[in-house]
């Protein structure tokens, strides 16, 4: 008589979409989308990359829902804040969010379908613009504007060789030195001015997200008193 085999008992959580884009999220944190894969997605959760496709329906179905998590986090404009002080706190936490995930930033261009969070976001900033009396026109240029400051700022920071103030110092001397002495006396000034004046780069995103948002403060006056 043969033996009865017995069927082995699931062990660990079920798997669900859910569970596989927070995985996804969390192996794109680690080493980016260049190396990015099914069959290491599947590995990271137990499972064979085929498996996966019982809950997702393809690879592009799981980056935009990788978008759409990421895009979840930005803290959202509020009805009861001010304008700007609601455009401040969406940038400062895209900013950050961005940091987190920094493969993020290079994705968000290339999905051509936007999830409920992207779509949630977009209204909110929106609505926050015309809300405070923004004209449609008016809307899209701030709302273009402060992205490509946002995201620009932070692919920019992504890819600078600086940590901080001491690494600024440190990146600026040792550009001095390279430099032949008195061909490029503005540059010399400022890589002296950042290894001497404790400059530290990041502190240039407010500074110009102010510059940003006093400028369409005005504008928003201006057409407010033509209208």
């Amino acid at each position: 008589m043969a033996a009865q085999r017995k069927r082995k008992k699931r062990t660990g959580k079920p798997l669900t979409k859910a569970r596989i884009i927070d995985a996804a999220v969390a192996l794109a944190d680690e080493s980016g989308m260049l190396s990015f894969s099914m069959r290491k997605l599947g590995q990271s959760l137990g499972v064979e990359a085929m498996s996966l496709y019982n809950h997702v329906a393809n690879k592009d179905d799981i980056l935009d829902a990788m978008l759409d998590h990421v895009m979840g986090q930005i803290d959202l404009p509020q009805p009861e804040q001010p304008w700007k002080e609601a455009m401040r706190t969406r940038a400062v936490s895209a900013r950050k969010v961005c940091a987190r995930h920094p493969w993020a930033t290079r994705l968000m261009d290339s999905r051509k379908t936007p999830g409920e969070a992207f779509l949630k976001h977009h209204n909110a900033v929106l609505g926050a613009l015309r809300g405070a009396g923004f004209s449609m026109a008016l809307t899209i240029h701030a709302f273009s504007l402060m992205d490509s400051y946002i995201y620009g700022f932070v692919l920019q920071e992504q890819s600078m060789p600086i940590d901080g103030e001491q690494g600024m110092a440190q990146v600026a001397d040792e550009f001095q030195q390279q430099m032949p002495q008195g061909v490029f006396p503005h540059m010399e000034e400022a890589a002296v001015f950042a290894m001497t004046s404790g400059y530290n780069h990041a502190d240039e995103f407010e500074y110009g997200l102010d510059l940003i948002l006093d400028a369409l403060e005005l504008r928003l006056k201006a057409s407010t008193c033509a209208s």
